[in-house]
């Protein structure tokens, strides 16, 4: 690629970052939980979209119809919480361990298995793409409406965490690759310090109350959120390892154009739908 066009994507790059940045700092700092809502409601049908055009084909007229019934399920189920009705939190405790049991089952051995010829379009794909995206999007909006936004900002930042850590250290130090087939750029130095970083990121906010590794931390022990920290950081690559398989299979290099330099809405955050139902799981499975 010419220098000239590389520093023009780069720009282009961090010009979107900081937009969505700071759309994101407007909607958490809103008086109203409207915004943050509708703002998660718009990326899950958004991700939604974008992953089951990689799953049932690209000119797919499901895909879009699958995104708009995703927002509005995610709106309708805001405006219930909003109100104070939470009668409908054991249907997001169900989706949620149906998630996990995806990733588990489904999505993670299909990444050991690393079928990158294999066709993207079935159903379980599909299917699982829904599932995780509710989970997901129920988790977040559940979580800051009832721990608020500095809770739901650590979980993300530990995506955050592991993703630039991989990125830096696997460029610096990277010899060894983790998924050739998959994601050749990825390497297992890149990968041991996104673990490293994450791991660091949850002990050190564990100092700050009302953060996701405090209140953890809160119900366990030092080394159980070391163990965490391992294992969220194996999901966050997972997650963004998933997504470049399918799109491996479906032959193209990004899920949509929707975020100029970045691709798509599940290109940043197909490692939250991976690492958000399984935090969810290990920090309310007492309250079931």
């Amino acid at each position: 690629m010419p220098l000239r066009q590389a520093d023009g994507m780069l720009k282009q790059r961090v010009l979107t970052a900081i937009v969505l940045l700071g759309v994101l700092g407007l909607v958490v700092a809103a008086t109203s939980p409207w915004p943050f809502l509708l703002f998660l409601a718009l990326a899950c049908a958004c991700a939604g979209f974008e992953w089951l055009r990689l799953t049932l084909g690209m000119r797919s007229v499901w895909a879009p119809i699958a995104g708009l019934a995703l927002f509005a399920a995610c709106a309708w189920q805001a405006k219930q919480w909003i109100g104070g009705d939470f009668k409908a939190l054991v249907i997001l405790q169900d989706v949620v361990c149906l998630a996990v049991v995806l990733w588990l089952t489904l999505l993670l051995p299909a990444l050991w298995r690393a079928q990158v010829t294999r066709p993207a379009y079935r159903l379980a794909n599909s299917v699982a793409a829904v599932v995780t995206l509710l989970a997901t999007w129920g988790a977040l909006a559940y979580w800051y409406l009832q721990r608020g936004a500095l809770f739901v900002v650590s979980l993300l930042i530990v995506v955050w965490v592991a993703d630039i850590a991989a990125y830096f250290a696997g460029r610096a130090f990277g010899r060894r690759k983790l998924a050739p087939s998959i994601s050749p750029g990825k390497t297992l130095e890149g990968a041991l310090a996104g673990i490293v970083g994450v791991v660091v990121w949850l002990m050190v906010s564990a100092q700050w109350p009302h953060t996701f590794a405090a209140s953890l931390q809160a119900q366990t022990s030092w080394f159980v959120l070391l163990l965490v920290g391992v294992l969220l950081a194996i999901f966050s690559i997972a997650g963004d390892l998933y997504e470049s398989l399918l799109k491996r299979r479906a032959g193209v290099k990004d899920s949509s154009q929707l975020l100029p330099g970045h691709g798509g809405v599940y290109d940043r955050i197909d490692a939250v739908v991976a690492v958000v139902p399984l935090g969810f799981l290990l920090i309310e499975w007492r309250a079931w």
